[in-house]
């Protein structure tokens, strides 16, 4: 008999529970045959023959050449979201046997001597392959009182060592964000399994459960939990990409997408409290910067910013041109659209006639947006208003992996309230149980591009140190 939910309290136990209803449901034999439409089977044989024959071989340069041919994420189909579909837990043993011998062909380049192949070859060969393979991003979106969902899934990639090193985060989103970029993975493991993190997102003496956020109330928490750092600090500090999402107030303005490359010195806090300022709700907000001295100004003092998930909720595009991005996980609990949300990827005909329609409508949105803003440009706050309403028209909302709330419906007097510290303890479950499901496909999925990040990062300091 299958775990009731209640038990299952771990991805361990969530694990074991979904191994037992793929035997009983006949999909664990599923996993074992290769054959499958949904990807070129013997594509994927052939392919993992020919590396185990290269690993055994012990010839280096056969290795080297081998590895230069270049790996791909997608190969034959095997990334096909329809592939982790069919079973609880994970998809065809093929795959998942084939990632680990292309991760075991890099350890192997790891362990040969430095006599045979150099230092600067190494270090040519691991920036090639990063630039060729790509990396990952975890999108966290707006998400208004929901927000402890996001902490939920940062916590149960945290605990399998699945967070990527680039995040984004706009609204809510960019307060967890700013919590997982800023801390060492041993800080972060703490703050998460402890109620530190739950006592702070649950209020405290001067909150009311169920009364309305105020702006001092999220000015508080993001002083509490968020340390004073720059955008540049929180890299140097941690080796993670920050990213927070802001929009202008100013008509013929564009939505930034603040970082350690574009605004190194630019401030977190303030970057966040902006992006979580919902126009009409919180006032706009001035960022500030520090110089090199320490001291504070305003970055950009004659311009306000607000919201940034009404213009970038999932910054996709430039997160591949900054970083080399082409694989991306969402964290999706957006309010405003969650209820219409669809699976891109599902087999569903009623999710697929739903995603075209919607897709539909962002690109006529985006024809009638320059004809509809000439009309409107100088009447306030009309123009404004309609910024905002085409901006969340057009944008897209899913990523390759998307992670949302089970239930799509909620109640829209709480989204901006204060939660109790239960609300808040089942929104961080309720993101956990979201991400287990996902757990397996984003292991596979990075687990090439996590290997050639971390050993490039390592190659580069022992280069340095022997400079």
């Amino acid at each position: 008999m299958c775990a009731a939910v209640a038990e299952i309290d771990t991805y361990e136990d969530w694990k074991v529970d979904a191994q037992r209803k793929d035997e009983l449901t006949g999909a664990a034999n599923w996993r074992r045959r290769e054959e499958s439409t949904l990807y070129d089977y013997r594509v994927i044989r052939r392919r993992y023959d020919e590396i185990r024959d290269v690993r055994n071989s012990g010839d280096t340069q056969r290795l080297l050449f081998y590895l230069h041919e270049g790996f791909h994420g997608n190969m034959a189909g095997m990334g096909s979201p329809a592939l982790y579909g069919r079973a609880e837990y994970g998809t065809k043993e093929l795959i998942t046997n084939y990632i680990s011998e292309m991760v075991g062909a890099l350890e192997d380049l790891e362990n040969v001597p430095e006599n045979e192949i150099s230092m600067q070859e190494r270090l040519a060969f691991y920036r090639r392959a990063a630039d060729c393979f790509g990396r990952s991003a975890l999108m966290l979106s707006g998400a208004g009182s929901l927000g402890p969902f996001h902490i939920g899934v940062v916590k149960a990639l945290s605990e399998q060592h699945l967070l990527p090193n680039v995040l984004s985060g706009a609204s809510a989103g960019s307060i967890v964000t700013a919590v997982a970029g800023t801390r060492h993975q041993d800080e972060l493991s703490r703050m998460l399994s402890t109620d530190e993190i739950l006592n702070a997102l649950s209020g405290g003496d001067e909150r009311r459960t169920g009364s309305q956020v105020r702006r001092k109330d999220l000015v508080d928490l993001v002083h509490e939990i968020i340390p004073d750092m720059t955008f540049e600090e929180a890299l140097e500090e941690t080796g993670r990409y920050i990213n927070v999402s802001v929009a202008p107030t100013a008509v013929n303005q564009r939505s930034r997408l603040l970082n350690a490359i574009i605004s190194p010195n630019c401030c977190i806090r303030e970057a966040v409290v902006a992006s979580c300022s919902i126009p009409g709700i919180f006032p706009p907000v001035t960022l500030a910067a520090k110089t090199a001295s320490g001291e504070r100004k305003p970055y950009i003092a004659t311009r306000k910013w607000v919201d940034g998930s009404i213009s970038d909720d999932l910054p996709a595009r430039r997160l591949t041109r900054l970083y080399g991005v082409n694989h991306f996980i969402s964290s999706q609990a957006n309010p405003i659209v969650l209820w219409a949300l669809q699976d891109p990827h599902s087999t569903s005909l009623v999710s697929q006639l739903a995603s075209v329609y919607q897709a539909a409508v962002r690109d006529v949105s985006r024809a009638v947006y320059p004809f509809t803003m000439n009309l409107v440009r100088n009447v306030y706050p009309v123009n404004i208003m309609t910024r905002m309403w085409f901006g969340l028209l057009t944008q897209e909302y899913t990523a390759d992996i998307n992670i949302s709330p089970s239930t799509r419906f909620f109640n829209p007097a709480k989204l901006l309230s204060v939660l109790s510290e239960k609300e808040t303890l089942q929104l961080i479950q309720a993101g956990e149980r979201a991400t287990w499901p996902k757990i397996e496909m984003i292991r596979n999925c990075t687990a090439v591009s996590r290997y050639i990040d971390a050993t490039l990062k390592a190659t580069e300091a022992r280069a340095l140190l022997a400079a």
